[in-house]
């Protein structure tokens, strides 16, 4: 189109080409909202331009009656814009379809997508909306700096070059490309707590405070996830050096001293870090508390059930190691099909 280059179009052209590396081979993940037709039309014409090439992958998760519908709509906008190859994926989804199993399914379908194209990359077109969402989220949790950091603008091959803009300037630039964008009748309902963010909390906390509370929120995050990762590093470094030698597979040892002479901020990183290295989740504050009481040699000597089959106890002195030894130690629950014996049976493992 001729004439003056609204500003919303310009920096939603700038956020990709600051974020895709120069020659990707991208797929850009359209649901047909306006913020993914935002991006596609953003992708196209720095496609058009040589500096990237850019397919496109559509998810039906046949939620709602119409969803087949709205997806060949996507696919056809994003085909009209240039974009190939379109992709259109259906995986399905259990029962009614919770949100987290929506996103478990939508993520398997841009996994398999970058298999069968050999794409470097899935753009998705989160906003400056949704990371402040995410934020209030997060202290709402009250579960610490990680969960202050937002979305990530990089992980892995996913990419979301839009977390500086407002959901408005990417109605703005469908505005100017003539993209027919379509609004989720379920983004309108109060149930889900996201919902209730974006539709009450936000605009109280706008209108009480004045205009910029989502840019702050959003700086917020670029602040938090800066010293999360650094303190991440930090505590990696640490498991290393308290680490101890162990015959047995599927368990780490970690020098009790060590532990009790780390601040805080670290020393429920470090077991953190531990317990996800033996192939647990991420465990809850309240157990990563517990253990932090098992370190301080308050109450017994555990085990403590930590998340995904990972218990933690403190080894005694006149343990197998030997007297000199003092450490706390972190077993698998099920080591080659088997339930490890011993302190496993401790009552203390069913809190």
């Amino acid at each position: 189109m001729g004439g003056h280059l609204p500003a919303a179009v310009a920096a939603a052209r700038n956020a990709v080409r600051r974020l895709v590396p120069r020659g990707s081979f991208v797929l850009v993940a359209c649901s047909g909202g306006a913020d993914s037709l935002a991006l596609a039309a953003a992708a196209a014409f720095l496609a058009g331009k040589g500096e990237l090439r850019a397919g496109a992958v559509v998810v039906d998760h046949a939620l709602q009656e119409d969803s087949a519908a709205v997806a060949a709509q996507a696919a056809g906008q994003v085909r009209a814009l240039g974009l190939s190859p379109v992709l259109v994926k259906a995986p399905g989804v259990e029962g009614t379809g919770s949100e987290a199993q929506a996103r478990t399914a939508r993520y398997a379908a841009f996994a398999e997508a970058l298999e069968e194209t050999g794409a470097d990359h899935v753009l998705l077109g989160h906003t400056l909306d949704d990371q402040a969402e995410q934020v209030i989220l997060g202290l709402a949790r009250g579960s610490g700096t990680r969960s202050l950091a937002g979305i990530p603008a990089t992980r892995g091959p996913y990419l979301r070059p839009f977390l500086g803009l407002r959901r408005a300037q990417t109605e703005a630039v469908c505005a100017h490309e003539a993209l027919d964008y379509w609004t989720d009748p379920t983004n309108l309902e109060r149930g889900p707590l996201r919902n209730r963010v974006r539709l009450d909390v936000l605009p109280v906390l706008e209108a009480a405070l004045g205009p910029g509370v989502a840019e702050a929120l959003a700086r917020t995050a670029l602040l938090a996830r800066a010293d999360a990762d650094h303190l991440d590093r930090l505590a990696q470094d640490a498991l290393e050096d308290l680490l101890l030698p162990v015959a047995a597979p599927g368990c780490l040892a970690l020098d009790l001293a060590g532990l009790r002479a780390l601040g805080p901020a670290l020393r429920g990183r470090v077991l953190r870090a531990a317990a996800v290295r033996l192939g647990g989740e991420n465990p809850t504050l309240e157990r990563i508390a517990a253990t932090e009481r098992l370190v301080d040699g308050a109450g017994s000597a555990g085990p403590v059930q930590l998340a995904g089959h990972v218990a933690a106890y403190r080894e005694r002195p006149d343990g197998p190691h030997g007297p000199a030894r003092r450490a706390v130690v972190l077993e698998g629950r099920v080591l080659d099909g088997r339930v490890p014996e011993g302190p496993a049976d401790h009552p203390e493992a069913a809190g």
